[in-house]
């Protein structure tokens, strides 16, 4: 069991908290003496997700590009999630504080812990992963009813996506995360697992880093078949990032004019928003098969 809630009862007084326990995703457990009442979100996913559990009216902090729901961006600001501004942190008596695994600072982090702030990491790299981080944040929040809620219909909608894409015709996908230097994902990152159930076949899948540069004869020698990448989230498709390989016609992508922009924020951050993100690549990589006929 990764979370666990305890309750003491005593006679004509109901219910009372004992503890609110949680498993986070480094493996180490939180217990809180009550449900937190002012955390602080210390990266724009772990934000996202603090929201989605229902815990937003108790989120009194976060970081820089913390921008959805729109109600995170009307919060304070206590730096950026690789710069923390600590003093600032501290000054707002947090009971509970998000980090990111691995986007803040180990150093940053280890101060956290040394002032006796409690804790809690996440940065789901499943699917599964998104729905538990939902339900473990909305027992240490007490929002368990919404937390299961999110988590439950995050579950229904990455099965619909995988029942609807099941069996489709295999496309080789290179996904540019960066364009300098050049970066892609492999099939261990979330966005790879979006590809697979969208019945891509990234080319980059497996290379040893989750987040691996590379270089553009890499990229040539893969040939994909599509070329994905995430821009503004308004008005994405506008985005020129992908100018560069029209360069090269020979490649398929380019030659059949399969490449792509979608929306970043909800195919990069692990949150509810993936479903989006993942409609968004299983579209457009339903567009690249009708060009092979």
């Amino acid at each position: 069991m990764i979370f666990r809630i305890f309750f003491l009862f005593f006679a004509g007084l109901g219910p009372v908290w004992a503890s609110v326990c949680a498993t986070d995703d480094t493996g180490a457990e939180l217990c809180l003496s009550k449900p937190a009442q002012r955390i602080v979100t210390l990266s724009p996913g772990a934000t996202e997700l603090a929201f989605a559990a229902g815990a937003g009216p108790q989120v009194v902090a976060v970081v820089e590009y913390s921008d959805y729901p729109d109600e995170a961006l009307k919060l304070p600001s206590v730096g950026s999630h690789t710069r923390i501004d600590l003093e600032a942190l501290v000054a707002l008596e947090p009971d509970l504080v998000i980090t990111w695994v691995s986007g803040n600072p180990a150093e940053q982090v280890a101060k956290l812990d040394q002032l006796g702030l409690p804790r809690f990491a996440i940065e789901p790299r499943t699917f599964e992963g998104v729905s538990t981080a939902l339900e473990r944040l909305a027992v240490l929040a007490g929002t368990e009813s919404t937390g299961q809620a999110a988590a439950e219909a995050f579950r229904e909608g990455v099965s619909a996506l995988t029942e609807q894409y099941r069996g489709r015709a295999a496309l080789r996908v290179f996904y540019q995360v960066w364009d300098q230097p050049l970066m892609t994902i492999n099939d261990e990152h979330l966005i790879g697992k979006v590809i697979k159930l969208c019945g891509g076949h990234n080319i980059f899948g497996t290379m040893d880093r989750l987040v691996p540069r590379i270089g553009s004869e890499d990229v040539l020698a893969g040939d994909p078949e599509v070329i994905v990448t995430g821009g503004p989230d308004e008005g994405g498709e506008s985005d020129a990032s992908l100018d560069r390989w029209r360069l090269f016609g020979a490649m398929t992508a380019v030659g059949r004019d399969n490449l792509y922009v979608i929306p970043a924020s909800p195919i990069s951050r692990p949150t509810p928003r993936l479903l989006d993100g993942a409609r968004a690549v299983c579209e457009k990589l339903e567009l690249a098969r009708d060009r092979l006929h």
